[in-house]
């Protein structure tokens, strides 16, 4: 624009804020378009589509991988996973949030991260049982002594996600999306690997299949 233009379809602030951004990048120097290239909407969409369904094969992988190495703990930690998404989804619909390419990587991030507090939960109870202690007691002291660890992950990814959420609405919403749905999917975590997973623990106690350390690992196999 060399001496005047006209954009129309925004509101007054937005025309205003758009003038300021570009007068900011302004640059005195002639341009030549060396390509133009129009992008159809499908690709945005398909790659939402691929983002979803390679996030569902990751889950997937990852709820595997927990039932095969630590049995029940991992299978009672796969029911806390898919409260997790269940929670998660119910968030997102009332707040609401809209899952951009990048949200949905803030979600499937968060979701790592509520795996890792169960990890650290059941190598402790694992260390427990290992010392011969008691299921019961093994549970207790896994979900307590693995808590600080865990609060202290936790946090230090909120307080990131703040920081990237108020950058993210100066400078990129794909940026603002991504700190949304990575904090809030890091406090649902929270609640499931402590609470869900607790739960489901303590009442899986009371059956008589809860006798046998075999079941918490393969390391106790003879145990």
């Amino acid at each position: 624009i060399t001496e005047r233009g006209e954009i129309t379809g925004l509101s007054v602030k937005e025309a205003t804020t758009l003038s300021r951004q570009l007068n900011a990048g302004r640059l005195p120097v002639p341009l030549q378009v060396i390509r133009d290239q129009t992008i159809s909407p499908v690709l945005g969409s398909d790659f939402v589509d691929k983002s979803v369904k390679g996030g569902l094969i990751g889950v997937a992988a990852v709820m595997l991988f927990m039932i095969l190495y630590y049995r029940v703990p991992g299978a009672l930690a796969t029911l806390g996973l898919i409260f997790y998404a269940v929670f998660n989804m119910a968030l997102f619909k009332l707040i609401p949030v809209t899952l951009t390419l990048a949200g949905i990587a803030g979600f499937i991030v968060s979701l790592g991260m509520a795996v890792d507090a169960n990890v650290l939960i059941f190598e402790r109870m694992k260390e427990e049982l290992i010392a011969g202690r008691r299921v019961g007691g093994a549970i207790e002291a896994g979900f307590g002594r693995a808590w600080t660890a865990i609060w202290d992950s936790n946090v230090t990814t909120l307080v990131a996600c703040i920081v990237l959420y108020f950058l993210g609405r100066m400078f990129s919403t794909a940026v603002e999306g991504f700190a949304v749905t990575l904090f809030l999917g890091v406090m649902i975590s929270m609640f499931t690997a402590v609470l869900v997973t607790r739960t489901l623990l303590r009442l899986f106690i009371g059956t008589g299949a809860a006798q046998k350390p075999k079941l918490f690992s393969p390391h106790l196999g003879g145990k």
